[in-house]
């Protein structure tokens, strides 16, 4: 295993041009003295940012022998934030998927090649987008592990973040998520705003993802605050390859409450499909 004071780069940022207005995105390597290694992209949660990873992807990237790539998505952690007068579309993680990091990895320079060694680690918000992005995109990953996704909107989601704004706004969790955040109203608000639209009960991606081909491990806790095993079953029936692996005594956050069971399923899962 890699010393972490030299498996870990420095943050870094690249701008990306296209969207309605430009951006700056904050970015990290692992293990980039790898450079013949795989790449395990990791996707954040809709509250996440690089730093609110914490330790986890290093530890994964060690045990997987792949560098790491971690960014924060526009509007988290030290990326550009949302603009006050921005509203993100019941579309927003299709956006995230199919513009945002494509993008990114134009910028970063990450080829045809690569990407088809590439495996993606999402979480939450995180793990949807891994989903979409595989539809969309089904030859340019070699596959996807995600924790806690979301495929479609149930009533104790919407409650759950109803709760979630609750919280932010009459307790001290504004105070401790503003750590991981330069802006933490554009993470918070982004989020939330779009997961409350009326117009998000609707939103259902489970035909979408019936185009994935690549190997697909999905995770969730039986004590998921946000979702219920309806999610892990629609992606089951989407995609009849995936792997299921369902967690007892886990909430929300797999990789961290769970962080052996994950750990050891992620590494077992890419092992096997690893050729």
């Amino acid at each position: 295993m890699h010393d972490p004071a030299t498996s870990v780069d420095t943050t870094r940022f690249v701008e990306l041009k296209g969207g309605a207005y430009p951006v700056r995105i904050e970015y990290q390597w692992l293990n980039r003295d790898r450079a013949d290694a795989p790449i395990a992209l990791f996707l954040h949660e809709g509250l996440g940012s690089i730093a609110l990873w914490k330790g986890w992807p290093q530890m994964l990237c060690d045990r997987l022998n792949c560098r790491g790539l971690v960014y924060s998505r526009p509007g988290y952690g030290r990326s550009t934030p949302r603009r006050s007068e921005d509203k993100w579309p019941v579309e927003f993680l299709h956006v995230q998927a199919h513009d945002v990091l494509p993008a990114l990895l134009d910028a970063l320079k990450i080829n045809a090649a690569e990407r088809a060694r590439m495996w993606l680690i999402g979480h939450s918000d995180g793990g949807t987008i891994a989903l979409l992005y595989a539809s969309a995109f089904p030859d340019s990953l070699a596959g996807l592990a995600i924790m806690a996704p979301h495929v479609f909107v149930e009533p104790m989601t919407v409650e759950g973040i109803e709760k979630a704004r609750n919280t932010y706004e009459t307790t001290s969790f504004r105070e401790k998520l503003q750590t991981y955040h330069d802006d933490v109203d554009s993470a918070f608000y982004g989020w939330n705003d779009a997961w409350l639209n009326p117009a998000f009960l609707h939103w259902d991606i489970t035909k979408e993802i019936t185009s994935i081909r690549r190997p697909l491990l999905a995770i969730q806790g039986y004590d998921d605050e946000y979702a219920s095993m309806l999610q892990l079953d629609s992606i089951k029936a989407a995609v009849d390859h995936t792997q299921l692996v369902k967690l007892e005594q886990c909430r929300h956050s797999p990789h961290r409450d769970a962080a052996d069971a994950v750990n050891d399923a992620i590494s077992a899962f890419m092992q096997a499909h690893r050729a």
